[in-house]
């Protein structure tokens, strides 16, 4: 009888916790993926092999440059990319479109609105080189085509309009609108466009919040949480306002809002 050399042995005891490991860390981004497909049921087999890549790059990539709370990485699709996501039931992006995430930060709300919306253009932009960095390896990661990434604050982006511009807890209301204001193209002449809500920002709680209408009108979409009274009545706005709740019934989502302003 032959005997099997005692680092053979290790070997394969090694082999065999590492597959148990690559295991469950695979049972569990499946599981955590399950919030994502309790709400969207139609990701093509590429759409969802690209949003379950996300977490074990973002949990690669935040070890060498922070840009998600280390105690929310394991909230990653629920916490970034469901809330993300639900701009994309907000507001449908046509094809050729071109679209502005305005302090992508770790690429939120970009990178899952490219996921979802393949055949829009994005451009990811912040004024922080490093997380760039970032969004551009997760992008190339998972073979994302259609988003590019520029390192320049807001105010400095010029010789660009675009039909949206996105963002996620970046900055006060009013900042955002008057970066995103001279970005926008042009709103199209249609008698039947919506006009803004002339209610008071002080009983925005109150407000008629149908569902934003599918629309083509160029506007600031910004996902926003808390009491955002002050802060809309000093944007001198009128956005439309949904709840993320209605969206997605979760509980993380309560008093969380989406925001959209147009001209």
């Amino acid at each position: 009888m032959a005997v099997v050399p005692l680092s053979r042995y290790v070997d394969v005891h090694l082999l065999y916790h590492l597959c148990a490991s690559a295991l469950e860390k695979t049972s569990e981004t499946l599981e955590l993926m399950d919030i994502l497909l309790k709400y969207f049921s139609d990701f093509t087999t590429q759409q969802e092999n690209q949003f379950r890549a996300l977490k074990p790059l973002y949990e690669e990539w935040n070890e060498k440059i922070n840009v998600i709370s280390r105690k929310d990485i394991d909230g990653l699709y629920e916490k970034h990319v469901l809330h993300s996501l639900s701009i994309a039931v907000a507001i449908e992006f046509s094809a050729g479109m071109k679209i502005l995430d305005l302090g992508t930060g770790g690429g939120f709300p970009g990178i899952p609105l490219a996921i979802f919306f393949p055949e829009v253009n994005f451009l990811l932009a912040d004024s922080i080189a490093k997380k760039l960095k970032v969004v551009d390896a997760i992008a190339s990661g998972i073979g994302l085509t259609n988003i590019s990434t520029k390192h320049t604050r807001a105010e400095e982006i010029r010789d660009h309009k675009f039909d949206f511009v996105v963002s996620r807890a970046v900055a006060p209301l009013k900042d955002l609108w008057r970066w995103s204001k001279p970005l926008l193209k042009k709103k199209p002449k249609d008698p039947n466009s919506h006009p803004d809500s002339p209610d008071s920002p002080d009983s925005y709680r109150d407000r008629d919040r149908d569902p934003v209408p599918n629309s083509s009108i160029p506007g600031l979409i910004c996902l926003k949480g808390g009491d955002l009274a002050l802060e809309i009545q000093e944007s001198l706005t009128h956005p439309r306002i949904m709840e993320v709740f209605e969206i997605f019934p979760e509980s993380y989502y309560k008093e969380k809002y989406l925001l959209y302003v147009t001209r």
